[in-house]
């Protein structure tokens, strides 16, 4: 699906690992005072991991910067959205893609974005509208079958 929408490859295109020690590394070496735009690349590899620890510091770096760093919101909005998408929370994803999407609706790495979301999003509620149904298809036939043996008594 990725290859289909070239503009959201950023979803699925980690850091190696030295790139991702050399934002960690400026990140720890700033410490206590570290830079608004320090954190917001460190966040952006974490968010671009393929690790789910790296990835929910990621969001939880971006959403410090989005609380409370209101000339910064704009460009953690994508970045929020990617990483919450990658960890499986299709609902905030959403809501932050949706926001960037308001402010600039020709954004076509946002509206690719919302693509994989809808998807994702698709594909789970159908899975889990299978899984609801073999549920009850096998409560049905755990019922018919005591009331089977029930009925013989």
């Amino acid at each position: 699906m990725v290859a289909e929408l070239p503009y959201a490859l950023d979803a699925e295109t980690p850091l190696n690992s030295s790139e991702l020690d050399v934002l960690r590394s400026q990140y720890e070496k700033e410490g206590e005072m570290v830079g608004i735009q320090t954190k917001f690349n460190y966040a952006w590899g974490l968010v671009k991991s393929t690790n789910r620890n790296d990835q929910q510091l990621g969001v939880r770096l971006l959403s410090d910067i989005f609380r409370h760093s209101p000339e910064r919101r704009r460009e953690c909005l994508y970045y929020l959205a990617l990483g919450n998408y990658k960890l499986g929370s299709f609902a905030d994803a959403r809501r932050y893609n949706d926001l960037l999407l308001e402010r600039e609706p020709s954004n076509m790495q946002a509206a690719n974005l919302r693509q994989l979301i809808d998807d994702k999003v698709a594909k789970e509620g159908l899975m889990g509208v299978a899984i609801l149904s073999g549920v009850g298809i096998a409560a049905g036939v755990v019922g018919a079958f005591i009331m089977r043996n029930a009925k013989k008594r």
